[in-house]
């Protein structure tokens, strides 16, 4: 076993043991929780800066920027969202949004585990340095609306409890709707930008490598898509004023076609931008 997948299985394990200790933080009472909560950060951070350690080790036994396969890709996704998630703890400290964010690093992560973890020789294409930049900024920006997705997610099931006036213990533990709504429009603010820039840069490195900055491929056609959907919704937070349920519901939609243009146009539909595209023949 090569040190990456071995460092990769502590990884998970730590991100697994975490989201345990999240979770039961929040089916405890209010006033007896706390402590597992301050547990399942540390925990979760021990993971990420092990995580950093993992992808570390893939880049020097690969000699790329890890996010050639399917098993890179879900790591890398999994690593950026911890990362983005501990840095709004430091702000919000709500025990809720890691209960919904540790999760899905996990799940991204035991999928990824389940994918072959072979490191083939990466397409010349792609032996650039706008490589890393590209990825990085598109899966920093794709962490961000994931968790904008989250704080919909938790907003709609807030706002059906207070009309319906039947509060579960979970309501007691959501943060309010002004409070949701703001990560709302915050990971908008900053997961644009990164969003954009990645769509740029991956314009510019089209161009070095192939010879065109728009190719219309599967996947470039519904990253605009995509990006079309969040431009929308900043455009009606700052000149309409959309704010609550119907930026929330905007913020799940444009997760949806997110996760659609990051996996299932890979796994589908794309030819240039397919797993099996990115290594080498």
């Amino acid at each position: 076993m090569s040190v990456n997948i071995l460092l990769f299985k502590i990884t998970l394990i730590l991100y697994a043991v975490s989201t345990v200790l999240y979770l039961v933080d929040v089916v405890r009472r209010k006033e007896k929780s706390g402590k597992t909560g301050k547990a399942a950060r540390w925990i979760l951070l021990a993971g990420f800066v092990l995580h950093c350690a993992t992808l570390l080790a893939r880049y020097i036994e690969a000699g790329y920027t890890p996010v050639a396969n399917l098993h890179e890709s879900l790591s890398f996704f999994a690593w950026t969202l911890v990362g983005i998630f501990l840095l709004f703890d430091v702000r919000y400290r709500m025990t809720m949004l890691g209960a919904f964010s540790c999760p899905l690093a996990v799940i991204l992560m035991l999928v990824g585990s389940t994918a072959t973890t072979t490191i083939k020789e990466i397409n010349p294409a792609l032996d650039s340095w706008w490589f890393p930049v590209h990825v990085t900024l598109a899966f920093l920006g794709n962490a961000v609306f994931t968790v904008a997705f989250i704080a919909g997610v938790m907003y709609l099931l807030q706002e059906r409890m207070l009309k319906s006036k039947k509060f579960s213990a979970l309501y007691y533990r959501l943060p309010s709707l002004d409070v949701l709504d703001n990560i709302n429009y915050k990971c908008l603010s900053f997961g644009f930008p990164l969003m954009t820039m990645g769509i740029i840069s991956g314009a510019v490195w089209a161009n070095s490598a192939w010879g065109g900055y728009w190719r219309w491929d599967p996947k470039e056609t519904w990253a605009l898509i995509t990006w079309f959907l969040y431009a929308a919704l900043l455009h009606g937070r700052l000149t309409i004023g959309w704010r609550g349920r119907r930026a929330a519901i905007f913020a799940i939609i444009g997760f949806l076609c997110l996760l659609f243009t990051f996996l299932g146009v890979n796994l589908l539909l794309s030819d240039l931008h397919s797993f099996k595209a990115m290594e080498g023949r």
